[in-house]
């Protein structure tokens, strides 16, 4: 490890999605010679102490939050333990941590480099500037998601026409969308609904920050980064994709050991891309209609072995033991896994990383967070998109029409989904039909282009390796430029750096 260069603060939402690239973020920018502080609330901590390599230094700042003041279950601080409607309150309260962040950073001993906060927490530049601070969002989402999600969420655009096609009115290069690819909180929209105005209050700061770090490659997700670069006239850095650290297992506290055994014996036994991996991620789940529909699809396709991570149906408590009994068809597992040893129910979680890494897999259904379709790219890992929340509609459209790496099973939950079409659509993304292979190939090209993207020796630095270096760069410039001014609080440190690379 470098000599230390200075103090990275790093302050993610409470949720997995949001934690786990950040904490990925913080072991990239501590090998790099930074002293991290990592900013969140106490029963996130312990369990991100638990997945801590013997060698980090990372330094652990607790922020105090109640979630029984806020109407939500007692010791709640993690949406991951929510359901949907929960989750949007969880978001909507977050902005209450702003007095406690701003008492925190007023403490530290040490002025930090840089401030790096969450994307729902567009009130911390604002924080970050009163003490002269270098100020970046990091967002987890891909760069075209983020921007349908904001176009989205400012505009309202569905909400000023009667078609069910729509385009977005700052954002028309996306294309048109549907109002079958809009989620819930949108189609609720409105000025009286405390999540519709969180966003119409926080999206807007955004423009007060000194740019955007995004776990994206910029050959792949350019059009949603120039979104970006021409609404806020920001540096926008795409960093990534930024890998969980090899020689540490576990993400974010999460257990490996049984599961990760018999998830990895069962890969071994099986031909090289002849296993569908299947999992909605750690915040989203699917009826119970919709998972007896996947079941069927499944039990036909005899030619497909799977893992399926399974979490009980929506409208179910979402911390209660899978029952496979009640919401698998009759003898499913046995018949899958005991008869034939072709499937593998996991409830809650599995190894995800190493299972997309494997060469058994062929193909992964996902709800098409970003996260996981980094994971699953970066190994050349075609796509079935089933997108549930958020920005996760947009990135199916993105990686279908787009890219050509992904095939749409089913929008969200409200859709009738049959199990004759997942099926389908199984067979045309793993088998050996021209559609299958040319979306093969283009899954390989993609993990060429995030490969190339990576590369830092002495020969060449690929594209995100050039942004993370002109980010600290600019937090390093600034920071120098601040401490120039007679100790004075500097506003905006990084409104000077915007200036002078125009």
């Amino acid at each position: 490890m470098e000599k230390e260069k200075g103090t990275i603060l790093l302050f993610p939402f409470m949720a997995q999605g949001h934690i786990i690239p950040f904490f990925a973020l913080a072991f990239k920018l501590e090998k790099k010679g930074y002293n991290i502080i990592f900013v969140n609330t106490p029963l996130n901590i312990k369990t991100l102490k638990s997945s801590l390599p013997q060698k980090s230094c990372i330094t652990f700042l607790e922020i105090p939050f109640n979630s029984s003041e806020h109407g939500l279950p007692p010791n709640t601080e993690n949406t991951d333990s929510l359901p949907y409607k929960l989750s949007l309150d969880f978001i909507t309260i977050s902005s209450s941590l702003e007095p406690s962040f701003r008492n925190l950073v007023s403490t530290l001993i040490e002025k930090p480099l840089c401030i790096i906060s969450d994307m729902f927490f567009g009130w911390s530049a604002d924080i970050a500037h009163e003490f002269g601070i270098f100020h970046v969002i990091f967002s987890g989402a891909s760069g075209f998601g983020l921007a349908c999600y904001y176009s989205m969420w400012l505009n309202l655009p569905h909400k000023k026409t009667r078609n069910f096609v729509f385009t977005m009115p700052d954002f028309q290069e996306a294309g048109n969308l549907d109002f079958s690819q809009l989620n819930p909180s949108l189609l609720a929209a409105d000025s009286n609904d405390p999540y519709t105005n969180f966003n119409w209050k926080n999206l807007p700061n955004w423009i007060n920050s000194d740019g955007i770090l995004f776990n994206t490659v910029e050959d792949l997700d350019k059009l949603g980064l120039t979104y970006f670069r021409r609404k806020l006239g920001l540096p926008v850095w795409a960093i990534g994709p930024i890998p969980w650290p090899a020689s540490n297992k576990q993400r974010a506290g999460k257990e490996t050991g049984e599961e990760r055994e018999k998830c990895i014996k069962f890969l071994d036994d099986k031909e090289e891309k002849s296993v569908l991996y299947i999992s909605f991620g750690s915040q989203n789940t699917i009826s119970a209609s919709h998972m007896m529909e996947l079941a069927k699809a499944l039990d036909n396709a005899s030619e497909v072995n799977f893992i399926w991570v399974v979490r009980t149906p929506l409208g179910f408590d979402i911390n209660m033991e899978f029952r496979a009994e009640e919401w698998l068809p009759e003898g499913f597992v046995q018949r899958v896994f005991e008869d034939q040893n072709r499937g593998l129910i996991v409830p809650k979680w599995a190894p995800q990383v190493e299972i997309l890494a494997h060469k058994s897999v062929g193909a992964f259904l996902t709800h098409c967070g970003w996260n996981s379709v980094l994971e699953s790219l970066g190994n050349g890992v075609p796509l079935l998109g089933w997108p549930i929340a958020a920005e996760q509609f947009y990135n199916t459209k993105f990686l279908e029409q787009d890219v050509g790496v992904c095939v749409e099973v089913a929008r969200g939950n409200n859709s009738g989904v049959k199990h004759e079409d997942i099926l389908e659509k199984i067979e045309l993304v793993m088998g050996e039909n021209e559609k299958g292979k040319e979306i093969r190939r283009k899954a390989c090209e993609v993990k060429e282009m995030i490969s190339d993207a990576i590369i830092d020796d002495e020969h060449f630095k690929g594209s995100s390796i050039k942004a993370m270096d002109e980010f600290l760069n600019a937090a390093l410039s600034m920071n120098k430029i601040s401490n120039c001014v007679n100790g004075e609080h500097n506003d905006k440190p990084g409104r000077q750096y915007t200036e002078a690379v125009k």
